[in-house]
């Protein structure tokens, strides 16, 4: 039924708006501002560089000249335009479904999840803490993620907490037969252990993570097609799971258009977000075949050596200048500067303003977190190097890469 949400929507009119809409630091203030808070973070994220980034990063397939093949923006549209559908029938609120949505992957690393797995096994090793996207996304957002305010001072980008809540609650790995929000406001930064250890706060974060699942099941089953990587066995089996389920095809816009009808159709308050049985079967049959014949393709095998010789490599080169207050000192002398300098002044933007030489501020005005403070730990300047290294394009850290290559 149609609006069957409305009276549940992160709108003012539910006791909940103001958990929604608070941020950790209050927004400067325009005073013909015509945008929601909702809408004002989903041009936040839009301005912002990791979102720029995504549309050279890696969703399944690693090919950064083909410009057929699905990047991660391409993903982050699927998610937002079957979200926002899902929202809008329903009656939830659009505008905060959008800014999750827009959001929800900005913690990705290069060259898709085979980059989150290397980078876990380097942030295990060094740090101690697993690497996993959907913390380092609302890392990006709380803590890296910059836009300069209407006196040009760059500020973090201070999203509201449903929607910071939004992108840490997304994971789309787990197969779950309805999804209903979670009670209570928890601090995302400290009760998050693994993954999806908790629901969505909002009835919207749900929409997403469910859409998430159905946006991307389709589209790489596509790109495998064109890429010639199933073989006539396994497209017979393809077709087997279309004849089952009683459909024509399995494609992107047949499975968006199916679920999308039936999750509107069979959910309710009372049931959560949810899909029948018919088609949650047939969703949790596609993701078997994505995972047991895409994912897990021995064609895969280079790559994933590939990946991790250079986010390895790459990750190795920054690590070895840490000096404590000399770091910056040993960067500028470092026989690589076309890869020191770049890492240097973004190394520059987190650290308080006594430690930095004033040829790495470029004339940077921030009044944002110094989240690496005087580099007085070792540990600190990992998670620096870890997080520089998170939010390079797959073409930044190839290109990278093969300057450590140059004699």
């Amino acid at each position: 039924m149609q609006n069957l949400f409305k009276s549940v929507a992160a709108t003012r009119e539910n006791p909940g708006w103001e958990n929604f809409t608070a941020r950790e630091q209050p927004l400067y203030e325009r005073n013909s501002d015509i945008r929601s808070p909702f809408a004002r973070d989903y041009t936040r994220i839009l301005h912002s560089n990791a979102y720029r980034r995504l549309k050279h990063k890696t969703q399944v397939f690693f090919d950064i000249d083909n410009d057929h093949v699905c990047t991660r923006m391409e993903h982050v549209a699927h998610v937002e335009s079957v979200s926002c559908s899902i929202a809008a029938y329903m009656g939830l609120n659009d505008e905060l479904t959008k800014a999750i949505a827009m959001g929800h992957d900005l913690g990705h690393a290069p060259f898709g999840h085979e980059g989150e797995r290397i980078l876990n096994k380097l942030s295990l090793e060094y740090i101690g803490e697993k690497f996993w996207h959907e913390r380092n996304g609302l890392h990006f957002v709380d803590d890296i993620e910059l836009l300069a305010d209407n006196l040009n001072i760059s500020r973090n980008l201070d999203l509201t907490y449903a929607v910071r809540d939004g992108i840490i609650s997304h994971c789309g790995e787990i197969d779950e037969e309805n999804l209903m929000p979670r009670g209570q406001k928890i601090d995302l930064n400290r009760a998050y252990l693994p993954p999806n250890q908790f629901s969505p706060y909002t009835w919207e974060g749900c929409v997403v993570k469910i859409a998430d699942k159905i946006a991307y099941v389709g589209r790489d089953i596509e790109d495998a097609l064109s890429l010639g990587f199933l073989s006539d066995g396994e497209m017979k089996i393809l077709r087997d799971i279309a004849k089952k389920h009683g459909v024509d095809a399995i494609n992107t816009t047949v499975i968006i258009h199916n679920l999308i009808g039936d999750i509107c159709a069979e959910s309710s308050p009372e049931r959560g977000i949810t899909l029948s049985a018919r088609c949650y079967d047939t969703l949790k049959e596609i993701k078997y075949f994505n995972y047991r014949y895409i994912y897990a393709n021995e064609r895969f095998n280079s790559f994933q050596k590939y990946c991790a010789l250079v986010l390895g490599e790459l990750f190795g080169f920054f690590v070895q200048y840490y000096d404590g207050a000399e770091t910056f000192a040993r960067l500028s002398k470092a026989n690589r500067p076309e890869l020191s300098e770049p890492f240097a002044e973004y190394l520059a933007r987190y650290c308080r303003s006594d430690i930095v030489p004033e040829n790495f501020k470029k004339g940077f005005k921030g009044e944002n977190k110094k989240i690496y403070e005087s580099l007085q730990t070792r540990e600190l300047y990992l998670r620096a190097v870890l997080d520089y290294v998170s939010g390079m394009t797959d073409r930044y850290a190839v290109n990278a890469f093969n300057a450590l290559l140059k004699f």
